[in-house]
């Protein structure tokens, strides 16, 4: 499945990146977005506690999390680029209590 979105960048391709795995209380999905003309490919993980992702499936997440991507498209790349560049790991963007994002 792929959602798309559009930034100031261009068209963007949001798709999983790796199947979705289960921590003891939380969902995490692997994302990529994906410029359209296949220049850019940025990948970050998604920890959404269970709670507030209730019975949905990670394609619904996914679908949920799409107009906060679009919103917070600049800040999720930088972010994401600048970890894989100087911590050589894949950002995480947490949904919980606190940060609630679009759930």
């Amino acid at each position: 499945m792929a959602l798309e979105i559009t930034t100031g960048r261009g068209l963007y391709r949001i798709v999983e990146a790796a199947p979705p795995a289960l921590d003891a209380d939380a969902i995490l999905l692997t994302i990529a977005m994906e410029r359209a003309d296949g220049i850019e490919r940025v990948v970050f993980r998604s920890r959404i506690d269970t709670a507030l992702a209730g019975a949905s499936t990670p394609a619904d997440l996914i679908v949920q999390l799409r107009p906060w991507l679009e919103r917070e498209f600049e800040m999720t790349r930088e972010a994401a680029l600048k970890s894989i560049r100087t911590e050589r790991k894949l950002h995480e963007v947490v949904f919980d209590a606190s940060n609630r994002g679009p759930f």
